[in-house]
């Protein structure tokens, strides 16, 4: 009541001819004045305050009727924004005026379109709009809009004023002027213009009538029919039409960004937006023409804005695809043409339907054609630095391409026929070399495999066999790529044929001296993680290609592959290779395998280097006796914890004495992906009587162990040794597990490789080797078994 009274009693139209003035005519101040009192500043808040009080009421707007100054203000803001007094802008414009604004009324509207006040402030603004800096302009037209945009709710009258006197245009040119401002520079008023005309593009009175045509075909849960308006639905083309031509005749990064965002938030507002516009505007289709002159980060943008209507929009927009496509075949900007293959990747992998719509277009073939060239170019400048073409944009390129192809083949075998049709194979091959593309390229090569798994081998085989010793993070990334394809058993024939055993223990060979400690020679510079991971996905290979394949099983037994494997494992480094069994010794204490796993990875009791290396790949060799090594689940991937330093393969050895349980994958900068055995190492050790798969890969624990041994270590040396005998004895306990041994060639394995513990009784070995020997000679069927 008591604000009623003051508002009654004329002060609201007393207060806007005071501020009128204060606005109008700046004080003349001589050099002595200094700056603004403090006094003044004071009395300005408390004048600014009282009239904010007043005009939030509608009764303190229509009191405002009576005098002529609300108009006159208006229309000040709009002539006189640089001979005004700076102290009363922001007070005036950014406080009372738009205060006064969210207030109208039914009758205040009527008196300004009485008085033509927002005709006069657009003609006022269209002669400042060449003269003041852009972010003034902004400032004075924010004005002027935001009593166009609050009054439509109550009325239309001042947005048809607005319309009628060419306001459309006068933004227009405000706008286009505010091209190459720095960043931030006329914020919040320019993006405050842009957010009203967004908002503008809903003030209509009916909705807009359009038809479209729906290409097809369309991705399966797409029905433009259960499209639901929610009111806020475009009903006006003139303020869109405003954007439009901004972005059109605008290369500014910061206004064409704000203009793809105003699109994006229209779109979100109901989605048959988008349809309003396409289907009139054609926005997105005519912006596909001109985006290559823009600025990266707004091709970016706007890659992502074509993006969103196939993943929130569920809709596929066939002519502006057309478009992206061609940019693509023109390249005329590659970093354009990446932006747009980025998009063309992302719509490819929501649904298999553009895997159908991309090869009848003609994309793939153009990608194969692109991808033949950079083949040629990449086999013929091999050893060679070409910065121009493997650096930056134009190598990013490539490996886009690659994926982009890896894409529309993965689950479409008829893409598949089109790629070796175009006889590409061999040019994809020459993509492996390259870390960058190498992803890609195994995934293409992998869905090869489903039409030819003689192919498939033959390229994975030959390049694990052609490539180098310090090659081993390509190693490991074919030897993955194996893996998954070995897990179809009619991928093991092919691998048999193309000499996948011979090759993979090749590999073994190949690491000779790897895991010796200290590292030597070329392998100084490789962290001995490294070298354990391949020696594991090398085991592993080889264990998937034998799973359930008695034919390759019978081949590898049959070809004595199992000796060779055992030669090679101990030539590593960490076996010992010089000289005989060692003088037996009084062992202090003895301790299972388990406890010895347990106490090498699990616990702080140091345990020598090479120690840890051979209880490593005995562990990989037991999983391998009873066929699971193949088995992912064996191993649980983990990400490295937050704040953990992440190492590369240049790590050096002592890397694996902080984390031994941890293999790290070499040559990444990024955090490595881990692989760290199953938890309680007893619940795999203490297993009893468990199934005998692989009866020869005891064969190759039993030649391995004369070599558990190290200099200086003869006490532990011989405590493994037991602990590795006992095991194997758990191994052959059951009567089944001791008939699948019987010709396995154990019983002379264990005479040729021990002989010196099996025939000295006083060897710790001695007792535990001969029960072995024992329990399986009772197996045996054939007497030259035992012979």
């Amino acid at each position: 009541r008591t604000m009623w009274n003051i508002i009654g009693s004329g002060l609201p139209a007393a207060l806007m001819q005071c501020l009128y003035l204060f606005f109008t005519f700046p004080l003349k101040k001589t050099i002595d004045d200094g700056e603004t009192s403090e006094d003044d500043t004071q009395t300005q808040e408390m004048l600014v305050k009282i009239m904010l009080n007043m005009y939030r009421e509608e009764q303190g707007v229509e009191e405002l009727l009576a005098a002529d100054k609300l108009q006159s203000l208006i229309i000040a803001t709009a002539s006189l924004w640089d001979q005004c007094s700076c102290s009363w802008k922001v007070p005036t414009g950014r406080r009372v005026l738009r205060t006064i604004s969210k207030a109208q009324t039914k009758n205040s509207i009527v008196y300004l379109q009485a008085v033509d006040c927002i005709k006069i402030a657009i003609q006022n603004l269209f002669k400042l709009a060449d003269t003041l800096p852009a972010c003034d302009v902004c400032e004075a037209a924010s004005i002027v809009l935001c009593f166009v945009k609050d009054s439509y709710p109550i009325s239309s009258a001042l947005l048809t004023e607005f319309e009628n006197n060419d306001g459309y245009q006068l933004l227009l040119k405000i706008l286009l002027r505010c091209e190459g401002l720095q960043p931030n520079e006329g914020d919040p008023y320019l993006d405050e213009i842009l957010d009203m005309l967004t908002c503008l593009t809903t003030c209509g009175k009916t909705e807009l009538k359009v038809s479209g045509n729906i290409v097809h075909p369309q991705l399966p849960h797409f029905d433009f029919e259960r499209t639901r308006s929610s009111g806020m639905t475009v009903k006006n083309l003139q303020p869109f039409q405003v954007l439009q031509s901004i972005f059109q005749k605008s290369n500014d990064e910061h206004l064409c960004r704000r203009i793809l965002a105003a699109i994006g938030t229209i779109w979100a507002w109901d989605t048959v937006n988008f349809f309003l516009l396409e289907w009139t505007l054609q926005p997105i289709n005519k912006f596909t023409d001109i985006i290559h002159f823009k600025p990266h980060p707004v091709q970016v943008q706007f890659f992502g804005l074509v993006e969103s209507i196939v993943l929130d929009l569920s809709y596929i927009p066939h002519e502006i695809l057309k478009k992206v496509q061609y940019l693509i075949k023109e390249n005329t900007v590659p970093f354009c043409t990446l932006a747009a293959l980025q998009c063309l990747l992302s719509m490819t992998k929501k649904d298999l339907l553009f895997s159908d719509i991309f090869r009848d277009s003609g994309l793939l073939g153009l990608l194969l054609a692109l991808l033949r060239k950079q083949a040629k170019i990449l086999r013929k400048s091999a050893g060679t630095h070409l910065p121009s073409l493997e650096e930056g944009t134009e190598k990013e390129l490539n490996a886009v391409m690659l994926k982009m192809v890896a894409a529309l083949t993965v689950g479409s075998v008829r893409n598949t026929v089109v790629l070796k049709d175009y006889g590409m194979v061999p040019y994809i091959k020459i993509f492996l070399d390259d870390e960058c593309y190498r992803s890609a390229t195994l995934t293409i090569l992998e869905q090869l495999s489903v039409i030819s798994y003689e192919e498939y081998m033959s390229i994975i085989i030959g390049a694990l066999c052609s490539s180098t010793q310090g090659e081993l993070h390509l190693k490991l990334d074919l030897l993955k790529s194996l893996l998954r394809i070995l897990e179809s058993p009619k991928s093991h024939s092919a691998f048999r044929t193309c000499s996948g055993f011979n090759g993979l223990l090749s590999l073994l060979s190949d690491m000779e001296g790897a895991l010796q400690d200290p590292p030597s020679g070329l392998w100084t510079a490789v962290g001995q993680n490294c070298i354990l991971e391949l020696v594991f996905y090398t085991l592993q290979g080889i264990t998937a290609a034998l799973h359930l394949d008695p034919v390759n099983s019978n081949f590898f037994q049959r070809n004595g592959l199992f000796e060779k494997m055992a030669e090679d494992l101990g030539s590593l480094g960490c076996f010992w290779t010089q000289g005989k069994w060692q003088i037996p010794l009084r062992l202090e204490k003895t301790r299972t395998f388990a406890e010895f796993l347990d106490a090498a990875f699990c616990s702080s009791e140091p345990f020598p280097m090479w120690l840890k290396n051979c209880i490593w790949i005995l562990n990989f060799l037991d999983h391998m006796v009873k066929g699971t090594l193949h088995l992912e689940s064996y191993f649980q991937e983990r990400k490295p914890e937050m704040g953990e330093a992440s190492r590369d393969d240049h790590e050096g050895p002592q890397a694996q004495e902080e984390h031994p349980v941890a293999f790290k994958r070499p040559g990444n900068k990024l955090p490595a992906t881990a692989y760290r055995l199953w938890g309680n190492p007893e619940e795999k050790w203490e297993m009893g009587d468990c199934a005998i798969v692989h009866p020869g890969a005891v064969c190759v624990m039993v030649r391995l162990l004369p070599k558990l041994y190290k200099e200086g270590h003869s006490q532990l040396s011989q405590e493994i040794q037991c602990a590795v005998v006992d095991h194997i004895q758990s191994l052959v306990k059951s009567e089944k597990s001791r008939q699948v041994m019987c010709g396995s060639g154990l019983l002379s394995t264990i005479i040729t490789s021990c002989q010196d513990a099996f025939h000295d009784e006083s060897h710790p070995l001695h007792l535990p080797l001969t029960r072995v020997f024992e329990k399986l000679a009772s197996q045996a069927i054939a007497p030259d078994v035992l012979r």
